[in-house]
C-alpha cells in the first residue's frame, strides 16, 4: 500500500468505551394475606367478654360514690369553704383515693398473639419486577481516525462498505483500499487508470469474500479480495458511471447516472436479467430489504421507488409501471436509504439539502407514516440492529452523526468531529460500531451501538455463495 494514504492519525481503541448495565434485581410483589377463617391466635389466650364494656368486680363502689356526688357537693360549697378546708380534702383525696379520677373499670388490654398474621416468611413473589433499563452511554468522540485522503467528496457517490468477514472497503480516487478491522492491517486491492477512474461505487458480497466496484467508466469490476484476483468486469450494463450497488444473493444490481437500474446475475455469461425503469436522473441509493422480496431506489430526481422482485420483467412493455410504489414526497435527491431490521416493511429515506427530511414508510401499504425534518442534508442512514434507533448522517452546518429513538425521533446523541459533511457510513457485522467517511478526508470509527456480544462460533453454513460453484467467473 502507497505509505500515508490510509495511515491512522488519531488512535484511541484501546480505550474503547463500555456501556454499563445494572443485573436485573428481583422486586417482591404484594404480600399474602391469609384466610380469616383460620386464626394465628393461640386458643388458650383467648378470654371471655369484651374489653369494652365496665367490669364491676374490678370496681370499688364506695369510690365511685364518692367521685361521683363530691363534684356536686363541691360546687354546692366552694363558696364557704376555707383555705384550710381546701388543703385538707386534697391531702384526703391524695392518701386515701390514691388521685384516682376514673370511675369505671374495664378488664386489661388482651395479651399480644402469639403469632402475627403473616411473617416475611410467609410473603409470596408471584412475578419478578424488572428495574428500569438504564440509559446506554454512548462516547462523544471518535474511538479512532484515520486518514482518507483523495477521497471524492460527491454526494451521489457509493464509496464505503463494510463487509461480512470485518474488512472495510474505502475508494480513495481510483483506488479500493481494504481494511482488516481485527488487526488493524491495510492493503490495496486495485488502482485503476484514470481513463476509468475515479471509482464511484463500491460493495461487498454477501459472503465477504468478493466485492463488487463500480467505475465512472460505467464498466463493474468483481473482485476476490482473498487473493487480489480481478473475476469478472461487467461491460455494457450503463451509458455512465455507476454510483450505487446492492446484492441479493448471486444478483448484482446496478444504478447508474443513466437513470436505470439493472440486476444482473454474476454466475452465467449473460449477465443482464432484470431492468428498471422509473429514474430520469442519476440513481443515487439502492437498498434490498432483509427478505430479498423489495427493492428501494432513490434519486436525483427526488423520487424513491419501491421495486417488488415478482413484478420484474425483462423485457417490459412501453408504458409499463414496473414499481410497486413511486413516492415524490422529498424535495431533494434520495440517497439515504435503510430497511428496518425488526420490522421488514419499514424503510427509512432522506432527503438531500433541499429537502432535509427523514421519512418512514409502509413499503406493504405506501403509507408515509412519519417525516422529521433534520436542519440539515441528511446523507447517510443505519438501524441499530439491537435497539429501536436510527443513525443519521448530515451536511452543513454542523457535519454530525445524529442518533434518533424510533419512533419517538427524539435524539439521543450528536455525535460531531467532521469538519465536512459526512457523505458515507457503514455498519460493523457485530452492529455496534460504524464507520464514517467524510469531504474532510478522514475515516472516523464510533461506538454508537455499544459493544459487541460474545457468541459461539458459528458453524459453516450450507448456504450457497454468488461464487461458490464457480472456479472463476466466465
Amino acid at each position: 500500500m502507497d505509505a500515508g494514504s490510509f495511515s491512522s492519525s488519531v488512535s484511541s481503541g484501546k480505550g474503547r468505551s463500555a456501556s454499563r448495565r445494572h443485573p436485573l434485581q428481583d422486586v417482591p410483589s404484594r404480600p399474602f394475606m391469609p384466610s380469616m377463617h383460620t386464626s394465628s391466635r393461640n386458643p388458650s389466650s383467648r378470654q371471655t367478654g369484651d374489653r369494652f364494656i365496665p367490669d364491676r368486680s374490678a370496681m370499688d363502689m364506695d369510690v365511685a360514690y364518692y367521685l361521683l356526688t363530691e363534684t356536686r357537693k363541691e360546687k354546692e360549697t366552694a363558696a364557704a369553704a376555707s383555705p384550710s378546708k381546701e388543703a385538707y380534702r386534697k391531702l384526703l383525696a391524695e392518701n386515701l383515693l390514691k388521685n384516682r379520677t376514673r370511675i369505671l373499670a374495664f378488664r386489661n388490654k388482651p395479651p399480644a398473639p402469639a403469632q402475627p398474621f403473616f411473617h416475611e416468611d410467609d410473603v409470596v413473589s408471584s412475578h419478578h419486577v424488572k428495574p428500569a433499563k438504564q440509559r446506554r452511554y454512548i462516547p462523544q468522540s471518535a474511538e479512532r481516525t484515520l486518514d482518507a485522503p483523495d477521497i471524492v467528496d460527491d454526494y451521489y457517490l457509493n464509496l464505503l462498505d463494510w463487509g461480512s468477514s470485518n474488512v472495510l472497503s474505502i475508494a480513495l480516487g481510483n483506488t479500493v483500499y481494504l481494511w482488516d478491522a481485527a488487526d488493524g492491517s491495510t492493503s490495496e486491492l486495485v488502482t485503476v487508470d484514470d481513463d476509468a477512474g475515479p471509482v464511484t461505487s463500491v460493495s461487498w458480497a454477501p459472503d465477504g469474500r468478493h466485492i463488487a466496484v463500480g467505475l465512472n467508466s460505467s464498466d463493474i469490476q468483481l473482485w476476490d479480495s482473498t487473493s487480489n484476483r480481478l473475476m469478472r468486469t461487467l461491460r455494457g450494463v450503463h451509458g455512465s458511471r455507476v454510483g450505487s450497488l446492492a446484492w441479493n444473493n448471486n444478483i448484482l444490481t446496478t444504478g447508474g447516472m443513466d437513470g436505470m437500474i439493472v440486476n444482473n446475475d454474476v454466475r452465467v455469461r449473460s449477465h443482464v436479467v432484470q431492468t428498471y425503469r422509473g429514474h430520469q436522473q442519476e440513481v443515487c441509493g439502492l437498498k434490498w430489504s432483509g427478505s430479498g422480496q423489495q427493492l428501494a431506489s432513490g434519486g436525483n430526481d427526488n423520487l424513491l421507488h419501491i421495486w417488488d422482485i415478482s413484478m420484474a420483467s425483462s423485457n417490459p412493455s412501453p408504458g409499463q409501471n414496473q414499481w410497486l410504489h413511486r413516492f415524490d414526497d422529498h424535495m431533494a435527491a434520495v440517497k439515504a436509504l435503510a430497511w428496518c431490521p425488526f420490522q421488514s416493511n419499514l424503510l427509512a429515506s432522506g432527503g438531500g439539502g433541499g429537502d432535509r427530511c427523514i421519512k418512514f414508510w409502509n413499503t406493504h401499504t405506501g403509507a408515509c407514516l412519519n417525516s422529521v425534518d433534520t436542519g440539515s442534508q441528511v446523507c447517510a442512514l443505519l438501524w441499530n440492529k439491537k435497539e429501536r434507533e436510527l443513525l443519521s448522517s448530515h451536511g452543513f452546518t454542523q457535519n454530525q452523526l445524529t442518533l434518533w429513538k424510533y419512533p419517538s425521533m427524539v435524539k439521543m446523541a450528536e455525535l460531531t468531529g467532521h469538519t465536512s459533511r459526512v457523505l458515507f457510513m457503514a455498519q460493523s457485522p457485530d452492529g455496534c460500531t460504524v464507520a464514517s467517511a467524510a469531504g474532510d478526508e478522514t475515516l472516523r470509527f464510533w461506538n454508537v451501538f455499544g459493544t459487541p456480544e460474545e457468541s459461539k462460533p458459528a458453524a459453516k453454513s450450507a448456504t450457497r455463495t454468488p461464487f461458490s460453484s464457480y472456479n472463476h467467473i466466465r
